[in-house]
């Protein structure tokens, strides 16, 4: 049995029912905080020394953020390790790419039989479930370490990501524009070609350059996880073989310096297809 709470909102009455599901929600969420809240006050403290814990912190900040410097490797290596980071998550976006479109377009619930697509949704959903940075371990283990269990595990969760994406595009087409080039006889790639791909092409690309940009952060976590080499790998090296923090500060900024252009190059990407179309 549900109960009707109204709610006064801007002088409307909004009407919001109370059902088993949101009080579990609700109870949930609620228990989360109060755990978050009393947490720190359950931890024992005795044997850290809060001054020189805070002191030590702010001074290896200090040495990484504000006194950057290469010692180990020169800048001209780095920025190689970095070609080598782009290149791994390129090639995954890529191939994933390509295999998601066909996917899609058997996903799509306007353009495919409801049964093969719930198969290719439910797997989907499966393989998103699981982290990206599990799946290039796991295929680590398969086919041993090295960039190539990077590659296969970064390509397989773009396929699952952009299989969704681009049949959710797919399926915000016009039915009027496909119905019509039925009914004129053609053909079920025509179709696709004709109306499917230039009406959806400006969101596959948004969303492509988007999980090249998700791809990127992956392959540098995955340099060192998985031996794939790369601006990941300098960064562990630097952080836990030889401790040199100065070089750690030096190799994030190269890496954040990186991503922040890549987000630059997708606003532009995008600002260009929108003012396209």
């Amino acid at each position: 049995m549900t109960q009707a709470t109204p709610i006064r909102k801007a002088g409307k009455i909004q009407v919001t029912q109370r059902t088993k599901a949101t009080q579990t929600m609700q109870l949930i969420l609620w228990s989360l905080v109060l755990f978050t809240l009393i947490g720190p006050f359950l931890l024992n403290y005795e044997v850290i020394d809060v001054r020189a814990a805070v002191s030590m912190t702010l001074e290896n900040l200090q040495m990484m953020f504000l006194q950057p410097a290469l010692h180990q490797i020169t800048f001209s290596t780095a920025l190689f390790q970095i070609v080598v980071t782009l290149a791994l998550a390129f090639l995954a976006t890529i191939l994933g790419a390509i295999m998601s479109f066909f996917l899609a377009i058997c996903s799509a619930k306007n353009l495919a039989p409801k049964g093969i697509a719930n198969v290719i949704i439910a797997c989907n959903s499966f393989v998103r479930a699981v982290p990206t940075v599990l799946w290039v371990l796991i295929f680590a283990i398969v086919a041993g370490l090295g960039s190539v269990a990077c590659i296969l595990g970064m390509m397989l969760h773009t396929i699952a990501y952009l299989t969704k994406a681009y049949a959710e595009s797919f399926e915000e087409l016009d039915d009027g524009v496909l119905e019509a080039l039925r009914a004129s006889g053609a053909s079920w790639w025509h179709t696709i070609i004709h109306a499917v791909v230039p009406q959806s092409f400006s969101y596959m690309v948004s969303w492509t350059f988007l999980r090249f940009e998700t791809n990127y952060g992956v392959a540098v976590a995955m340099g060192a996880a998985a031996a794939a080499g790369g601006i990941g790998f300098e960064l562990f090296m630097a952080s836990s073989f030889y401790y040199d923090l100065h070089e750690v500060g030096m190799i994030t900024y190269c890496a954040l310096v990186v991503a922040m252009l890549l987000e630059g190059i997708a606003l532009l990407i995008k600002k260009r297809l929108y003012t396209a179309r």
